[in-house]
């Protein structure tokens, strides 16, 4: 069997109190993750775009039966291009592609030009969630996800989309965009493509059957790990975060995006460092959503401290979304630590427990460091870049990567007296300023020109009160019990 037995069948087939705590475990994460532990599986770490697009447009080339791709962005411009040609010349060599896109994320960025020669050659493009005059929310809801899947057989789960965004412009001296990405071959390729086939489905027909892979497909490595395809309200990504924070005994490591997270995570994240794990944040410097980076700072000071490490990127943008903790337990995926992502999205993440994976993810992360600025309280000094217990490298890694990690430990061990550190400054006082100067503006423009902010006030309460109405008056008529027909004279009553 590739999935999990249950903890319970499994407590009853052994001595009492052996293996309680490893079970009891393995429980408490399928429980809050919402999926099971699949085991099998082999997996290959992409880091950034240029170990992307080659492995995909490569992997898309060779696909004989059926192409599933989920991306927030597929842009036009020659990525996008590319992409797509490569997806129209398999279509028409017979090949079912099926491509989704979300209607915000390709905001402005795609068109229907992008689209129409791979839907002229045979394959299917839908729009998630454009926006609707009957449903004015809907929008909050947004498909977040990037996967890609070859014939039932090897899946992507990632941070990047196709745009040329992610490959930088060295022309102007712009660095390219630092992401993280698997490629997965195994049992949990079902998973991915059940992942896609729910989200299909909101859109319009479901994924036909012969597209879905069996869940009994042959291993092709030994490692565990559980495929996270979390959906508005599910907050299975939120309980496993904060679970890894409760649990972590020696290293919580976290790269993010777009880090705004709730008062409930950052208290998690606290309570860790205070209790001794070595937790480290990495954040971009800058982000290309502007309001971003402030809502990040805001939260440094009590993370700061509670002995929680900060470091921002000093490269154009970091947009990986991972964790990894004690050696053992690492994610991947396209999760951000805030809200719209734990609560609104459809979002796509692998959970790896895997020693060796985990520490491959850990050389990574020690290597980002050098490319970042670390953030300082005023008065305080910084601590030694090294985690502070350092397991022995398995065997196998050692094999295939001792080179690698050798120079990245090297590498890191100058750095840490090269690092730049900057004190943090008043974070919080800038944000309060800039909402405050919005305030002010509003209030402005409320005193001078009331008609500017009441009409588009107005017109949004008519929408949202029509909207709510008509779903009032459905819901009504769905629930309304069958009417009893009168009975007839002659009808064999007893009245009759």
């Amino acid at each position: 069997m590739s999935r999990e037995a249950n903890p319970l069948d499994r407590l009853t087939s052994t001595p009492y109190g052996t293996q309680r705590p490893r079970l009891l475990a393995e429980q408490a994460f399928s429980r809050a993750a919402g999926a099971p532990l699949l085991s099998g599986n082999r997996l290959r770490l992409l880091r950034d775009a240029d170990g992307h697009y080659p492995a995909w447009l490569n992997a898309i080339r060779n696909a004989t039966h059926c192409i599933h791709l989920e991306n927030y962005i597929i842009e036009n411009d020659h990525i996008g291009r590319e992409f797509m040609a490569a997806l129209t010349e398999r279509a028409r060599a017979g090949v079912k592609v099926r491509v989704l896109h979300d209607w915000m994320g390709g905001f402005s960025l795609n068109s229907a030009a992008l689209f129409r020669p791979l839907e002229q050659a045979g394959g299917e493009v839908r729009t998630f969630n454009p926006v609707r005059f009957d449903n004015p929310l809907s929008w909050l809801t947004r498909d977040h996800r990037k996967s890609l899947t070859i014939d039932g057989h090897t899946g992507y789960v990632t941070g990047v989309c196709i745009s040329a965004r992610w490959l930088g412009d060295p022309s102007r001296g712009i660095a390219p965009w630092r992401d993280t990405g698997i490629e997965v071959t195994g049992p949990a390729v079902a998973d991915i493509v059940a992942a896609f086939a729910q989200a299909w489905s909101t859109c319009g027909t479901a994924l036909p059957d012969n597209e879905i892979p069996p869940e009994t497909c042959e291993p092709t490595g030994n490692i565990n790990l559980r495929v996270i395809a979390s959906t508005p309200s599910t907050s299975g990504m939120y309980r496993l975060d904060q679970l890894i924070a409760a649990v972590a005994h020696e290293t919580l490591w976290l790269t993010d995006a777009y880090f705004v997270a709730t008062p409930v995570y950052v208290q998690a994240l606290c309570a860790a460092a205070q209790d001794g794990v070595d937790v480290r944040l990495l954040v971009p410097s800058t982000s290309d959503i502007a309001f971003i980076s402030p809502l990040s700072r805001a939260s440094y000071r009590p993370l700061l401290e509670a002995g929680v490490r900060v470091f921002e990127w000093n490269g154009s943008m970091i947009h990986a979304k991972t964790a990894v903790a004690d050696g053992r337990w690492a994610r991947v995926g396209s999760s951000n630590l805030n809200l719209a992502s734990w609560i609104s999205n459809y979002e796509l993440d692998i959970a790896v427990e895997d020693h060796e994976f985990a520490e491959t993810m850990e050389a990574m992360y020690l290597a980002d460091l050098d490319n970042a600025t670390e953030i300082m309280l005023a008065g305080h000094t910084v601590k030694p870049v090294e985690p502070m217990h350092r397991r022995p490298t398995p065997r196998a890694f050692r094999e295939k990567g001792s080179g690698m990690t050798t120079a990245m430990r090297l590498g890191n061990t100058v750095a840490t007296a090269l690092r730049q550190q900057r004190v943090l400054g008043a974070a919080e006082a800038g944000l309060m300023a800039m909402l405050g100067m919005i305030l002010l503006v509003f209030a402005a423009i409320g005193l001078y020109w009331p008609r500017v902010l009441a009409i588009p006030m107005a017109m949004i309460s008519l929408w949202l009160a029509v909207w709510l109405l008509a779903r009032a008056w459905r819901l009504r008529q769905r629930h309304r019990p069958p009417s009893i027909p009168a009975k007839k004279p002659g009808d064999g009553s007893p009245d009759s």
